[in-house]
């Protein structure tokens, strides 16, 4: 059965008190309270630093069994690199995510592309194919020029997910590339029109199959949070009655 995996891209934001989290909460508790509401988490962390085995094992513990993380790549590799030549940046940046792996609770890699890198189908193709087989990535592009169906194709011969990034800025192609979708919802406020909207996207990609991650924006202010909470609810409210018919 398909999953949907929400949050938001990052936790420790104390002004999301007290209208996400408990207002005496304090703030080593923040993860564990927000793994009983929220099931997936964007790292942004990651882009500039390795994540030490230490602290991926407090994450572990602190989030249930079903929960997910999922990892910007290191900007060595998307930034400075841009892709090319990056073997052993790469080894190094998915050998800081075993702990996670072995415990099952590893999501999509998101590798963001700078926004002056402009669209070579070629090229990521070959860094495709150095990845693991199996591995789950969703690519973030940021000059129009990558949303063509050459780049499209190339995705979906490796199940890359097209990361389908909204901000105030750019409206990336609600393209399907993968057996999963990736969406990052950047809009400091969404209607309650536009939420049914995103409620309703997400319902056909789980009744097609697929597994969802959709982050919203992060920020002091703890709308993302309440819209991906409000998500996952709705999401479970809707599956219920077939859980109850297959006797589950």
């Amino acid at each position: 059965m398909a999953t949907l995996h929400t949050g938001t891209s990052g936790w420790a934001y104390s002004s999301w008190k007290p209208a996400f989290y408990p207002a005496k909460l304090p703030q080593k508790s923040f993860l564990n309270y927000y793994a009983t509401r929220l099931n997936a988490v964007e790292v942004n962390y990651t882009f500039r630093h390795m994540a030490s085995e230490k602290s991926l094992q407090n994450w572990i513990g602190e989030t249930p069994a079903e929960f997910r993380f999922c990892l910007k790549a290191h900007q060595a590799i998307t930034h400075i690199k841009r892709l090319k030549e990056t073997e052993e940046l790469v080894k190094r940046f998915l050998a800081s995510l075993e702990p996670l792996l072995r415990a099952g609770k590893l999501g999509p890699a998101l590798f963001q592309l700078p926004p002056n890198f402009k669209a070579d189908p070629a090229l990521l193709g070959e860094f495709l194919g150095g990845l693991p087989r199996g591995l789950c990535c969703a690519f973030e592009f940021r000059h129009q020029s990558w949303f063509t169906d050459a780049v499209y194709d190339t995705l979906r011969r490796h199940n890359a997910a097209l990361c389908v990034a909204e901000s105030e800025d750019m409206t990336v192609p609600d393209v399907c590339t993968a057996n999963f979708c990736y969406y990052r919802l950047r809009k400091p406020e969404y209607s309650p029109a536009e939420r049914q909207q995103i409620a309703g996207k997400m319902r056909q990609h789980m009744a097609e199959g697929r597994d969802a991650f959709v982050f919203f924006k992060h920020e002091d202010t703890p709308e993302g949070a309440l819209y991906a909470a409000e998500l996952l609810e709705q999401s479970r409210a809707a599956a219920e009655p077939a859980r109850r018919a297959s006797g589950l």
